[in-house]
C-alpha cells in the first residue's frame, strides 16, 4: 500500500464510494478511499431507508435531486451493475392547515422546477395506499418520479466503478487525524501510517465532525440516532412501495418483502453516537404513532430492528465545498437525504479537484462560511 495519493477520501458510506469514483473517472490519477469497517456501507448508508425524492423545502434539495435521482435510475444502464430500484413515489400526509399551505408552496416550487408533484384529496391519498387514516388529512401531495432503491448495492457498485477506474480502496483503515501544513492538508493519519496528499475529501458521515476538528475546522453538525423497525407480514399490508410519510410526525413506512420498513424521529432526540435499539422508544412512540397513521400495521409482528445514524446540521442543508484548510473538500451533514444525492455530489466534489468549480449545480449556498454568515434556509422536510 502506497503512503502517497493525490486524493485520499476518508468514508466508505455511499457519499465516499460516490466520490472516489467520480474523482477517479475524472482522471485523477492515484484516489484511495479508507474505510475503517471490514466493508463498505456498513454504517449510516448500511442502516438507511434507501428513498429518493424531490419533494423537498428548498431550491438547492430540490435542485440536487433532478441531478442525482437520474443517476440512480441509470445506474445499471450506464455501468452494467445490477442496482434494485422501485418507483412507486412518496405520499406525503399533511393533517393540519398551516402544514398545509407550506406543503401547496413548496409543491408549487417542486413544479417550477419541473417537478411533477400533484396535490391530492385525502381520497385520492387513501386510493394509493388503502388503509391510512384519513379523517383528520386535510390533503396529500404525491410525486411518481420518487422512489426507493438499494443503499448497499448503489454504494457497492461505486466501489467496483472506482477500483476499475484505478482508485485503491482500503477497508479495516481509521482516519485517525488530519494532517496539516500551515494552512494546507497534508495528507491522513491512520491506524497503519500517514498518507500524504494534497487533497483529502471528508465524507465521514457522523464522524465527519470529529475528523474535522483534527484540521482546526469546526462543522457545525450532530450525529441523531434514528430507529428502523421491519416487520413480518399481514392483512392490509400495502401492495405498492410507495413510501408514505405522515407530516406532522414524520412517521414513515414502505413495503418491504410481506410487510413494512418504518420509522420515524424521537420527540426528544438527543446527539449520540450510540447505535443501541431503544426498546421504549420503539413501543411507545414509534408503534403508537404507526397504528394511529396505518391501522392495519397493529396486526403485524416485529421481524428486525436497528438504529442508524443522521448526520444533522441547524438548516438540516449539506454543507458541500472547501474548507478554511487548503485541499480539505467537504461532503457531509446530510441530514438524512445523503442517499439520495450522494451520486451528484461525488460528481461536484470531482469538479471542484479537476476544474477548481462546480458547475453541474451551483452550491455555493451549501459551503461552511454560510454559518458564519447566518445565511441559513431551512430544510423543512426531513424524513
Amino acid at each position: 500500500m502506497s503512503s502517497t495519493a493525490d486524493v485520499v477520501v476518508v468514508g466508505g458510506g455511499v457519499v465516499g464510494a460516490s466520490t472516489a469514483y467520480h474523482v477517479a473517472a475524472a482522471g485523477v490519477e492515484h484516489v484511495v478511499l479508507l474505510e475503517r469497517a471490514d466493508a463498505v456501507a456498513t454504517g449510516s448508508t448500511g442502516a438507511c431507508a434507501g428513498g429518493f425524492r424531490h419533494q423537498f423545502s428548498s431550491r438547492i434539495n430540490i435542485q440536487l435531486s433532478l441531478a442525482s435521482v437520474p443517476m440512480i435510475l441509470r445506474f445499471t444502464e450506464e455501468h452494467g451493475l445490477p442496482l434494485d430500484v422501485v418507483q412507486d413515489g412518496y405520499l406525503f400526509l399533511v393533517r393540519g392547515e398551516r402544514d398545509w399551505d407550506e406543503f401547496r408552496a413548496g409543491a408549487e416550487l417542486q413544479r417550477s422546477l419541473g417537478v411533477d408533484t400533484r396535490l391530492l384529496t385525502p381520497e385520492e391519498a387513501a386510493a394509493i395506499v388503502p388503509g391510512i387514516v384519513t379523517d383528520d388529512l386535510v390533503g396529500a401531495t404525491f410525486c411518481s418520479d420518487d422512489g426507493i432503491a438499494d443503499p448497499a448495492g448503489l454504494t457497492q457498485g461505486y466501489v467496483t466503478l472506482a477500483r476499475r477506474a484505478g482508485a485503491e480502496v482500503r477497508l479495516g483503515v481509521e482516519a485517525i487525524a488530519l494532517e496539516r501544513r500551515g494552512g494546507a492538508v497534508s495528507g491522513v493519519r491512520t491506524a497503519d501510517g500517514t498518507i500524504s496528499a494534497p487533497v483529502v475529501v471528508n465524507a465521514a458521515g457522523p464522524w465527519a465532525g470529529v475528523l474535522a476538528e483534527t484540521a482546526g475546522v469546526h462543522l457545525p453538525l450532530e450525529p441523531i440516532p434514528r430507529m428502523v423497525v421491519t416487520t413480518g407480514p399481514f392483512p392490509g399490508a400495502p401492495v405498492r412501495r410507495t413510501l408514505v410519510i405522515d407530516a406532522a410526525t414524520s412517521y414513515y413506512f414502505h413495503k418491504e418483502g410481506d410487510g413494512v420498513l418504518t420509522g420515524m424521529g424521537g420527540r426528544d432526540e438527543r446527539p449520540s453516537f450510540s447505535t443501541d435499539v431503544d426498546p421504549r422508544f420503539i413501543e411507545e412512540e414509534l408503534l403508537t404513532t404507526a397504528v394511529r397513521v396505518f391501522p392495519p400495521i397493529e396486526e403485524a409482528g416485529l421481524a428486525n430492528m436497528w438504529a442508524g445514524l443522521y448526520e444533522m446540521t441547524p438548516d438540516r442543508h449539506a454543507i458541500i465545498g472547501t474548507s478554511p484548510v487548503a485541499g480539505l473538500l467537504l461532503a457531509n451533514g446530510f441530514s438524512g437525504h445523503g442517499f439520495q444525492h450522494a451520486p451528484v455530489v461525488g460528481k461536484l466534489i470531482a469538479e471542484l479537484i479537476v476544474e477548481g468549480r462546480a458547475r453541474t449545480v451551483d452550491i455555493s449556498s451549501l459551503g461552511l462560511d454560510r454559518f458564519e454568515r447566518g445565511d441559513l434556509v431551512v430544510e423543512g422536510r426531513v424524513v
